[in-house]
């Protein structure tokens, strides 16, 4: 199933979209797409629906995270090792963790604010994971069945602040508008493996970013049995599992980062597009 969630922001609906596209209204069904609502269970239940039975959703709403109620945003760095290379870093011996604000979580075409003072925000298309069930301790083998489904998400990075203020990453990546996920929450059973996801960002019409996710460091079954050994993965959790190369800060001869104006498409195979527009700060 493609799962999502429509309407004003703080007021989104949750939604299926059907086999020609259309958005099928699931709030007769369940109450938002968060918590309980993305265990297998529920899942087996709205498939048991007819889509043709589901209200159609007219006109074109805007389109919000397709997760509600994020307890975590949990994102692993430089996984790709073609990406370490461009950020002239070592691939690391374990995952780089780190943790985004939730506050940053926006819609995937909600757009991009510039954060004052920023003189370097970057983009990151990356697979992001919905855990469905809770995970504490799982062996890597299991670490696929606590999966809800997978989404686009755009790790939106101010570099100055995350690299030269000193102290942790998410300083620099945790300004609001800094993580669009979505449009779609696609669940698990429609990506039969994580590890072979073509994913893609162009800026102004020009690509960027080209990639596999099966050129990761760490595969997606590692990183959720991984970080469960640290902390309880919960139902509505989201962890970004990392960019390929091409992003602002890698760019020769000089970086190419975001002003007001500029246009990103991003996507990934099966889990849909985001467009953002970028915008000055408030």
């Amino acid at each position: 199933m493609k799962l999502m969630r429509y309407g004003p922001v703080g007021a989104e609906k949750p939604g299926l979209v059907d086999t020609a596209g259309r958005i099928r209204d699931l709030s007769a069904h369940i109450d938002d797409l968060s918590g309980a609502a993305l265990s297998d269970e529920t899942f087996e239940r709205l498939r048991a629906i007819d889509p043709e039975t589901l209200p159609a959703v007219e006109g074109t709403p805007r389109i919000g995270p397709c997760v509600a109620g994020v307890g975590k945003f949990i994102c692993i760095g430089l996984n790709y090792s073609d990406h370490a290379a461009e950020a002239g870093m070592d691939v690391p011996p374990e995952p780089i963790v780190f943790m985004k604000a939730t506050s940053a979580i926006c819609g995937p075409d909600d757009g991009i604010e510039l954060p004052r003072g920023s003189v370097a925000t970057d983009w990151e298309v990356e697979l992001a994971v919905v855990i469905g069930k809770h995970a504490k301790n799982i062996a890597e083998a299991d670490a696929l069945n606590h999966v809800a489904g997978y989404c686009v998400a755009n790790d939106v990075s101010e570099r100055d602040f995350q690299i030269r203020h000193s102290g942790q990453w998410v300083k620099g990546k945790s300004a609001d508008t800094f993580g669009p996920i979505g449009p779609w929450l696609v669940t698990r059973d429609e990506v039969p493996d994580p590890q072979s996801l073509p994913l893609y960002l162009d800026l102004n019409g020009k690509r960027y970013q080209d990639g596999t996710t099966a050129t990761m460091v760490y595969g997606v079954a590692f990183v959720i049995a991984y970080l469960s050994r640290f902390m309880s993965l919960h139902p509505g959790d989201v962890i970004a599992t990392g960019t390929p190369p091409g992003v602002g800060m890698g760019q020769k001869p000089d970086p190419v980062y975001l002003k007001p104006g500029d246009r990103l498409e991003l996507g990934i195979a099966g889990l849909g597009m985001q467009r953002q527009t970028v915008r000055a700060s408030l």
